[in-house]
């Protein structure tokens, strides 16, 4: 009886080590570096792998993102139809999905139906709010289309000058830069102005990269450059409509936007001339043809379709990273931290706890970003301050999904302005804080280059 009784105590401290051996590998089992959004990504190389939600939420969520879908989708047209009838007066497209292909990025093109490239315009100073002053009769858009009985504002005119690019081992890249230049405008430029084209970037991930917490941004902040290795950063602070206090900017391309539903809420009104509960003026508001004295027309964009919209953009899952187990992938990988890349694009981050969307919430992603401003160098400078954002400061872009930008959106663009037309153009634009990764890059052979590429390709 006693062996029997020893036997089992035995037994029974077997399975239970057994079990605490296994929940201590739990965690790092799933740290599969192909999950880039954690449990918000998706295994889909195909066309749509920038378009689907994430995956476990229950049937009203799955409602709400399919009618933010069909929202994000829908063409608007000018008053007074029935139906998404609120464009204009003046504005630069008529849906979202027009800029954002694929839930994707934009071509670098103005005034149509596929454009993707915005003209931020404003004047020296500030307005109440720390952000960009508007000019008078512009805003701080340029809306290059109107409705019927309108005028644009301008037409935006892009011309690149090409220029050769020679590495140390003899190997040459052509650079193009653009030169911008707005065209009939509808009325005289009374001040002098600043521009800034904004091209559409990809909305993947969005909801997570809003979860991460502000004291994780913060800490990535290294004032004074510490360290020594060239990269400082800082965070944006910017006015929020939404709430109406000053908090950490995160989205836009200068991270001139804290919130998510502002951000939304922005685009309908400046790109599209749609008003709602947020953002309640219309964009040609103040203007000479503008009729109106007063602003008190009810919101074109219905209340639920704004949140719906908002919803959708930010339960939009991420691609899995592809070929991690390809030599020259991870070789490119060792060379993407070597050259220290990974100091602006930090490849893994920790989300804070979000209680309506546990698939969002304390997930380890792997965004590529810090979400922090650093001086780029002069030429990528739009010379344009955006609140606390210099002329010569942009956000970090986030990385994942890099490498299906072409599949989804037929053709790709890289940089704020897609002057770049390949990873490899993106790289050499980098200066400023990145001006030592970029000679590091610049130094490698042609063969540690590609590897490099093939690593960001299988983002």
């Amino acid at each position: 009886m006693k062996k029997l009784y020893i036997i089992l105590v035995t037994g029974l401290l077997v399975i239970l080590m057994s079990r605490c051996h296994k929940s201590e590998l739990a965690p790092e089992a799933t740290y599969d570096d192909r999950l880039s959004g954690g449990k918000a990504t998706v295994f889909d190389e195909s066309s749509h792998a920038l378009t689907h939600s994430i995956d476990g939420m229950g049937a009203r969520d799955e409602r709400v993102h399919e009618l933010g879908d069909q929202t994000f989708e829908a063409k608007f047209v000018a008053p007074p139809a029935i139906v998404f009838g609120g464009l204009g007066s003046i504005f630069n497209n008529v849906s979202c999905i027009n800029c954002h292909r694929n839930d994707g990025g934009g071509f670098p093109s103005t005034g149509s139906a596929t454009s993707g490239l915005l003209m931020r315009i404003s004047q020296s100073g500030t307005d109440p709010h720390g952000g960009p002053l508007a000019v008078d009769g512009y805003g701080t858009q340029i809306q290059d289309q109107a409705v019927l009985g309108y005028s644009a504002e301008a037409g935006v005119q892009i011309n690149y000058t090409e220029s050769p690019f020679t590495y140390p081992d003899g190997t040459s890249v052509s650079l193009r830069k653009p030169t911008y230049t707005l065209q009939n405008p509808y009325i005289p430029f009374s001040v002098p102005y600043m521009l800034s084209p904004r091209l559409a970037p990809p909305l993947i991930g969005i909801g997570l990269l809003d979860d991460i917490p502000e004291s994780t941004i913060q800490s990535f902040v290294d004032a004074g450059d510490q360290n020594g290795d060239g990269i400082s950063g800082k965070v944006n602070m910017v006015y929020d409509p939404s709430s109406g206090e000053t908090k950490i900017g995160r989205f836009g391309l200068k991270a001139n936007t804290n919130s998510l539903l502002t951000q939304v809420a922005t685009a309908y009104q400046q790109d599209m001339g749609v008003t709602s509960y947020i953002q309640t003026a219309e964009s040609s508001f103040g203007q000479s043809q503008f009729p109106w004295a007063t602003n008190t027309d009810k919101p074109e964009l219905a209340d639920s379709l704004l949140n719906f919209v908002t919803f959708y953009v930010r339960t939009l899952a991420v691609p899995a990273r592809r070929m991690v187990n390809d030599p020259d992938v991870q070789a490119g990988s060792v060379i993407f931290n070597q050259i220290n890349c990974a100091g602006c694009h930090r490849p893994t981050i920790m989300t804070g706890p979000d209680f309506n969307l546990p698939q969002l919430s304390g997930q380890r992603i792997h965004p590529y970003t810090d979400l922090l401003l650093h001086d780029m160098g002069e030429g990528l400078a739009d010379n344009r301050p955006d609140y606390l954002a210099t002329g010569t400061e942009w956000k970090t872009k986030a990385l994942w999904g890099l490498g299906l930008l072409q599949k989804t959106t037929g053709v790709a663009y890289y940089l704020h302005d897609g002057r770049a037309r390949s990873i490899e153009e993106a790289i050499l634009w980098h200066d400023g804080e990145a001006a030592k990764s970029k000679q590091a890059f610049t130094s490698l052979t042609q063969t540690e280059r590609n590897q490099l590429i093939k690593f960001l390709n299988s983002l």
